[in-house]
């Protein structure tokens, strides 16, 4: 951060203005870095290394945050609401959400022009960025490699109603500028995409910085870089790139209605079926059936869209409802094989 930066360009919004007194003492600042046990921050008169402890240990801190500081010590007070979140649940069976970042304002959705590309994954990917609050734009990489590229932006672009899709050569910088109206001063933007499609080529180009990457292999066209811890970096036109690497991991969780934004022609189907509680299958009066039937519904799309339902509602689960679901699941098992144990002691 040089001297010259402001609170606006940090990202600072009339939405984290309203939630500080006019006569307050303390002092905004933006979280840039999330480390464990301290955390660093940037304000108007530079930055600080601020220990996360007592209180502040409690406030769940996530990269992107904005807190307010006292103003004789470096010491975090509040931790104002956010405009944008995205979270993960946690491995193990507590159930328990981790923050990966928060007020991204852009999320880039990165995939790539060559058989890594996938609807499937997208749509859970505009799912991910609708439930956070996140404004997204697919990008497809390794344009320059496809031989018809436009069949690819044409497929991205159906998944939803005015979708922005930008193809590009992730290496070349002429290209990558049309992603500039989203890194402009103050603006926040995080990348999104499976390994091996182009994430750390588009943020050295981004950056104009360089890390470590492997080369893709040539068997499976993946790759891998070395992020692994989460900060915000400064780009070239004043905005800041999200580096999480957590990002790739986002599971649904709690997000039904972002999940019906993503597939809205069936949410609509949906609605018009006879019965409320409709799974789109066998049932009489189902709409979603009958659109199928007419050839105005791909099958396969609602087959995406029931997966990633079942997924949100797996893991949205708390960890007792998870708990009596497999008690009533080993109760039915263990009575199914009763059963069988008693026709096979009946043909005695």
């Amino acid at each position: 951060m040089s001297a010259s930066d402001t609170l606006q360009s940090l990202g600072w919004r009339s939405f984290f203005q309203s939630q500080v007194d006019a006569d307050s003492p303390l002092r905004p600042a933006r979280v840039m870095h999330v480390h464990r046990g301290h955390i660093e921050v940037a304000h108007e008169t530079g930055n600080d290394k601020v220990a996360l402890a007592g209180k502040a240990a409690g406030l769940g801190i996530a990269v992107g945050d904005w807190v307010l500081l006292d103003p004789e010590e470096p010491l975090v007070r509040q931790r104002l609401e956010r405009q944008t979140l995205f979270q993960r649940r946690a491995a193990g069976t507590s159930g328990e959400l981790q923050l990966i970042a928060a007020n991204v304002d852009t999320l880039f959705l990165v995939t790539s022009a060559n058989r890594d590309f996938n609807l499937a994954r997208l749509e859970r990917y505009l799912a991910i960025a609708n439930e956070a609050g996140a404004f997204p734009v697919i990008v497809v990489t390794k344009a320059d490699l496809a031989n018809e590229v436009g069949d690819f932006v044409r497929a991205a672009s159906e998944l939803a109603p005015g979708i922005l899709v930008e193809a590009l050569d992730a290496r070349d910088a002429q290209q990558v500028a049309v992603l500039r109206p989203w890194c402009e001063s103050g603006q926040t933007v995080a990348l999104l995409g499976s390994s091996g499609v182009g994430k750390s080529t588009l943020v050295n180009t981004l950056t104009g910085d360089h890390q470590a990457v492997r080369e893709v292999r040539d068997d499976d066209q993946r790759g891998r870089h070395t992020t692994t811890a989460r900060s915000m970096h400064r780009l070239p036109g004043g905005g800041w790139l999200m580096d999480t690497p957590g990002m790739r991991e986002l599971q649904l969780v709690n997000i039904g209605d972002a999940l019906d934004d993503v597939f809205a022609e069936i949410a609509a189907l949906a609605r018009r079926c006879r019965f409320a509680d409709c799974a789109h299958v066998t049932e009489p009066g189902c709409a979603v059936q009958a659109a199928i039937e007419a050839g105005q519904l791909d099958v396969e799309r609602l087959h995406r869209y029931q997966k990633l339902l079942a997924e949100d509602r797996r893991n949205s689960e708390t960890l007792a409802e998870r708990r009596a679901r497999d008690r009533d699941l080993g109760k039915m098992y263990r009575s199914v094989l009763a059963g069988k144990r008693q026709e096979k002691g009946g043909k005695h």
